[in-house]
């Protein structure tokens, strides 16, 4: 049993420069390093911990799931008893080896990222946490399905393999959001869920476009017309959270 002491707390240093503290919606230093502290760190697990800190290190440390994030999903893998999973975008697979760690010795994961360099950073702790076997990372892009040529994908690309999967995480292009969502559809069963990351793009979502950087314009255009269509869509319940950088989760209902 975890014992939140405040001595444990105390043990704890936070800075600035650790890049998802600026993720966070909640626009509070004090309050995501609060959360960070009582709820996420005493439980995250040392392989996480540990790729957390190197990916730290990383130029593009920005891109990694944030660990309250991962906690949630690690809950909701448990919770559905996922044993077939699919995840769009790697990087240097924080949110893959949580993946990992959360579903079954028997499970898999097809994790798909054009950059294979960058998931070579966290391989070797993967391969120390034991779970290396439950994963099949493909080096590709993840679109269009229909139209891969590596041999990676036949299996893949099998009708069978439709309605099969019981979670799906994308944190990949923003703008092909909405492109996922349809193929994942397919993919994914009635009752399992599929994720997206950074649904609320550092908060411009909920900004007028003039007030948004040049660089982030684009992809800000992409998520909000991602989040008004999945507001909508028939086929799945939703529940945006305002989790790291925004996390929608989509439950697949028909």
């Amino acid at each position: 049993m975890i014992c939140f002491s405040s001595i444990y707390l105390k043990s704890m240093e936070f800075t600035t420069a650790e890049p998802f503290l600026h993720k966070g919606l909640l626009q509070s230093f004090e309050l995501t390093k609060y959360i960070l502290k009582t709820n996420v760190y005493p439980r995250e697990p040392s392989p996480l911990k540990e790729l957390r800190e190197v990916t730290a290190k990383h130029p593009g440390n920005f891109m990694s799931t944030t660990p309250d994030s991962g906690q949630l999903m690690g809950m909701l893998l448990k919770l559905i008893n996922a044993k077939k999973t699919i995840e769009i975008g790697v990087y240097t697979g924080y949110s893959l080896l949580l993946t990992a760690l959360s579903i079954p010795h028997d499970a898999m994961i097809i994790a798909i990222d054009p950059n294979k360099e960058t998931y070579e950073i966290g391989l070797p702790i993967i391969q120390k946490a034991g779970v290396e076997h439950k994963i099949n990372f493909i080096e590709s892009q993840a679109l269009p399905f229909n139209q891969l040529n590596s041999s990676s994908f036949v299996s893949f690309q099998q009708k069978d393999n439709e309605g099969s999967f019981d979670f799906a995480f994308v944190d990949a292009d923003k703008e092909n959001y909405l492109n996922y969502h349809e193929r994942l559809l397919k993919l994914v069963k009635v009752g399992g869920l599929i994720v997206f990351d950074n649904t609320l793009w550092g908060g411009t979502v909920a900004q007028p476009e003039e007030a948004v950087s040049e660089d982030r314009k684009e992809s800000r255009r992409s998520i909000i017309e991602f989040n008004n269509s999945v507001s909508i869509d028939q086929r799945i319940e939703i529940a945006l959270t305002p989790s790291g950088d925004g996390l929608t989760i989509c439950r697949r209902i028909r």
